[in-house]
């Protein structure tokens, strides 16, 4: 972003952007995990935007990783847990309840979505093309029967660990794609604030 405001603070037709996101799951017991120098500016966010809509501020760790982790340790030991981007407040009701459906019934739900770009993959003497219809883009909830994924969240942390599928992936359970939404986008660059606004405009 090239700004020292964090991403999710970032203003969003006139609220932080997580202010948005948190009332995408406006029926859910909501936990709010943020680097711990964050936490002090986002209570006087809350203040400031009048935003009382209850949750739970949990400080976050170095990593990804990490983060969940300390928000997996408020949870209940039943029920289910969607794991979400801060950075995606475009995310829709039907998406979220989809998730927790497919949850119920398979132990997880991964939102993701078919790639729409031709990709190549680099290679020691260069790059070749491979095929998109083999690979999905992943995004989040990624939702998740607790107790399995509390004891997924037990290994060691590994690089390859990029989201929660990969760290549930690891031991040993199967992944179960759910149809997102090319609009579910995750807010990275000025870019993408952009088509944040434009799309909710449209809603």
């Amino acid at each position: 972003m090239n700004v020292a405001t964090p991403k999710q603070f970032l203003l969003l037709k006139g609220k932080p952007i997580l202010m948005h996101t948190i009332l995408k799951f406006d029926s859910c017991e909501i936990i709010v995990v943020l680097p711990e120098d964050h936490v002090a500016h986002w209570k006087l966010l809350c203040t400031q935007y009048d935003f009382d809509h209850s949750h739970t501020v949990v400080n976050g760790g170095a990593t990804r990783f990490q983060s969940v982790k300390n928000g997996l340790r408020l949870l209940p030991e039943t029920g289910l847990v969607a794991i979400h981007d801060g950075v995606r407040p475009l995310v829709t009701q039907d998406i979220i309840r989809s998730s927790f459906e497919l949850a119920q019934q398979a132990g997880n739900a991964i939102t993701s979505m078919p790639l729409k770009d031709s990709i190549r993959q680099l290679t020691k003497d260069g790059n070749q093309a491979v095929d998109r219809s083999k690979f999905q883009l992943i995004q989040t909830p990624q939702t998740f029967d607790i107790p399995l994924i509390k004891k997924a969240y037990e290994r060691d942390e590994l690089p390859s660990f990029t989201d929660d599928a990969s760290v549930s992936e690891s031991a040993g359970h199967m992944i179960n794609l759910l149809p997102g939404s090319y609009a579910n986008i995750k807010i990275t660059t000025s870019e993408d604030l952009k088509i944040a606004e434009a799309l909710l405009n449209g809603q």
